[in-house]
């Protein structure tokens, strides 16, 4: 008989029990009414001897486990017990130095975050979604010695997701056209961002007031138009505030993703005394209930496009990333990714960019009085980047702080109504994300990512852009989204809109597991979504 102690870390001990039935019910629902974070530490009498990871293979306990909602809660105990949990809420923690130990986890810190933008000088703050931890069932453990049951996290069976969410930043009607045409020959469809008004400091942006006719092909070709805030430059806060109360939907469209710093975006609302139910109303009396955290993961490169594997979010798989690039390129990339990604501190990601805007005043416009507070910016840059140089080894491998627990959807709450937010993988190097080899890795780990793009970008300082020049494309680009769109035609990758992959998501969460009384496990709900069972 199997024996388990439950234990939860806002509470004294729940219960000491027997497994009855061939599975344990965890009636934490008192727990969960009390505190919207905790967790329930399980201690099994057997020992832990093997997991099922983010790849859907069997990996022993000589690394640590975080399973997400997005992989398999799957464990072998040494008597040959299988154990799954019932649901795919929350997050499973077992660390090898502690074999006997399953750490149960609901809305830990960075396993949810959202950006939003503070004070006078719109100071990045990232803060936990609001949402309460609501069973779909009693969380359960279910024992069996028949195997386990594995659910596809992709509407193809266990395969690849690839999904684009574009910023349209730099489109023109000419390279739309081109993106259009790249898309259509590749077989791949994209999230496409777009400005509803024209008003930009270029005056061939791209903008559905002005490039309808393009944009509405896209939508013909199967692809998704999302809001990309409402124009490419900012307005008065009176003008901006007008276009947001009184813009009219074109068409159905309920993704969101934030612009720059517009004064109505979902990051800025609060910093300009928008109230939250006016805030959520307006979005949902435009249908919009889908909205960017306005963060990445990380930077997608060689080695680094799954975010599910939160090893290719560490500085030493970026350094390897990068490294044929210049010796200066390098360093500036690296240094860069300290700061943004290993760091994250809300203060000194600041201080990084005032040390940059300084820096060019002293040194391109000659604004020597930007001496000083350069100096005042990047002291404050050396902690972080010191504890790297001189700690090297034991700091390398540790995910970033936003990808620790590879968070790809979830809900959200502003008032009382419910969003969906979603979290990207930055790929702006379209030749080294997306070359074969990674293409081919993504497809092996049967992993996923959804990608915040600029397709148009024409800045110099980008490397692997699609554009070699103004309607040029780089050829080398366009060979890897000709064998992505290979791999696609022969469903080794799914390539849903973001609206698709959310829709199989919603369905993908609320699915229930059981077994039955002779240790069989199966699918209690849910008979479309693909299972198979493992050994």
């Amino acid at each position: 008989m199997i024996v388990v102690t439950l234990l939860s870390k806002t509470n004294k001990e729940i219960r000491n029990l027997n497994v009855l039935e061939n599975k344990l019910v965890i009636n934490c629902t008192k727990v969960a009414e009390n505190a919207n974070s905790f967790a329930i530490e399980i201690v099994f009498n057997a020992k832990i001897i093997g997991f099922r990871d983010h790849d859907y293979t069997w990996k022993d306990l000589k690394v640590d486990l975080k399973a997400n909602e997005f992989t398999p809660k799957i464990i072998k105990l040494e008597d040959g017990n299988y154990v799954q949990a019932n649901i795919n809420q929350g997050i499973w923690e077992i660390s090898k130095k502690n074999p006997y130990q399953l750490v149960w986890k609901f809305n830990p810190e960075f396993s949810k975050p959202i950006t939003e933008y503070v004070g006078t000088t719109a100071q990045k703050r990232i803060y936990q979604a609001s949402n309460q931890v609501v069973f779909i069932e009693n969380p359960t453990l279910l024992f069996s010695k028949n195997g386990a049951l594995e659910i596809s996290r992709s509407k193809i069976p266990f395969s690849a997701t690839a999904c684009f969410t574009d910023h349209c930043d730099f489109d023109t009607a000419q390279n739309l056209k081109l993106q259009r045409q790249l898309f259509k020959e590749s077989n791949i469809k994209v999230t496409k961002g777009f400005f509803l008004n024209h008003f930009s400091k270029r005056s061939d942006n791209a903008s559905y007031q002005n490039d309808k006719d393009e944009l509405n092909l896209w939508q013909l070709d199967g692809h998704e138009l999302c809001y990309h805030s409402l124009s490419q430059s900012i307005k008065s806060d009176e003008e901006s505030f007008s276009d947001f109360e009184n813009f009219e939907a074109p068409f159905y469209s309920n993704v969101w993703i934030d612009h720059g710093f517009q004064p109505y975006n979902f990051t800025l609302f609060k910093k300009n005394s928008i109230d939250k139910s006016d805030y959520e109303n307006q979005l949902f009396s435009k249908k919009i209930n889908t909205l960017w955290n306005y963060i990445d993961s990380g930077s997608a490169t060689k080695g680094v496009l799954n975010q599910l594997n939160t090893n290719h979010f560490t500085l030493n798989s970026f350094s390897k990333g990068i490294e044929n690039f210049s010796f200066k390129t390098r360093i500036v990339q690296l240094f860069k990714n300290i700061i943004f990604h290993y760091d994250n501190d809300e203060q000194r990601v600041r201080n990084y960019i005032d040390t940059i805007t300084h820096t060019k005043n002293v040194l391109i416009k000659r604004k020597f009085n930007s001496i000083l507070p350069l100096i005042k910016n990047a002291i404050p840059l050396l902690k972080p980047v010191s504890k790297v140089i001189f700690f090297w080894n034991s700091e390398k491998n540790k995910p970033f702080k936003v990808a620790q627990y590879a968070p790809l959807v979830f809900k959200h709450t502003i008032a009382e109504k419910e969003f969906y937010v979603f979290q990207t993988i930055e790929l702006v190097d379209f030749k080294k994300a997306l070359h074969r080899q990674n293409i081919d890795s993504l497809i092996d780990e049967a992993g996923i990512f959804i990608a915040h793009t600029y397709f148009s970008v024409d800045m110099k300082h980008y490397s692997g852009k699609m554009f070699h020049s103004e309607g040029r494309f780089d050829e080398e680009v366009v060979a890897n989204f000709h064998y992505l769109g290979s791999k696609i035609t022969e469903n080794k990758i799914w390539n849903p809109t973001l609206s698709e992959l959310i829709s199989y998501f919603e369905a993908y969460n609320q699915t229930i597991i059981s077994v039955d009384d002779n240790g069989n496990i199966y699918l209690k709900n849910n008979p479309s979504l693909a299972i198979r069972t493992i050994h």
